[in-house]
């Protein structure tokens, strides 16, 4: 009887385990890497041919970083919102010929779904930063600082400028290398549908 016991206790247990895994296997919430991002990659022509969508979506780095004002933040603070995440220096050439674009693309996408985050990666001194958005009349973009790399290392960054797409759940769904025309209808318009596919 006692053998008879503990063989039903087992058996029970065990089809309670195998019951909890189906449960938790089909009632996981969806990924990013499943919503569809087919209607924003039509969209794309001239320099957003450049912007890769990734098959499913990656996560980013949770490393801080040093906000403008001196404070510190993470890329997770912008969860909610598609965030397009530029990573460039004060001695990068293509950064200063695209930076306008951005600073233009904020003016005109910006608010409660979509920001620019700028974020300066390696030695770059502030008034250095400072003088750069000045030049070239940018005043609407962070002036965040990635001072040892690590943010920049940690999501594989190797050039730049480096621009990632990430999605509202904070995880990178597309990136393009080097500069583009962000102020383009183009750019817009795959923005625009990113931000549409992602309510």
């Amino acid at each position: 009887m006692k053998r008879n016991w503990s063989a039903m206790v087992y058996t029970g247990l065990a089809a309670c385990a195998i019951a909890a895994f189906s449960f938790v296997t089909v009632s996981a919430p969806a990924q990013a890497a499943d919503v569809d991002y087919t209607a924003a990659k039509e969209l794309r022509d001239g320099d957003m041919r450049k912007l890769i969508f990734h098959p499913a979506a990656k996560q980013i780095s949770e490393s801080p970083f040093i906000k403008g004002d001196g404070g510190e933040a993470t890329l997770q603070d912008y969860k909610g919102k598609v965030v397009l995440l530029n990573f460039w220096a004060t001695w990068c050439a293509p950064c200063r010929h695209e930076m306008p674009m951005l600073s233009e693309l904020q003016t005109q996408l910006s608010g409660d779904d979509f920001e620019v985050v700028t974020l300066a990666t390696g030695r770059n001194m502030v008034p250095a930063m400072e003088k750069f958005f000045e030049e070239i009349n940018v005043s609407n973009l962070p002036l965040h600082r990635d001072p040892k790399s690590t943010v920049a290392r940690e999501m594989s960054v190797l050039g730049l400028p480096a621009t990632v797409l990430l999605d509202r759940e904070g995880r990178e769904i597309a990136r393009l290398h080097g500069d583009a025309d962000w102020s383009s209808e183009t750019a817009r318009a795959v923005l625009s549908s990113v931000i549409e596919i992602t309510q």
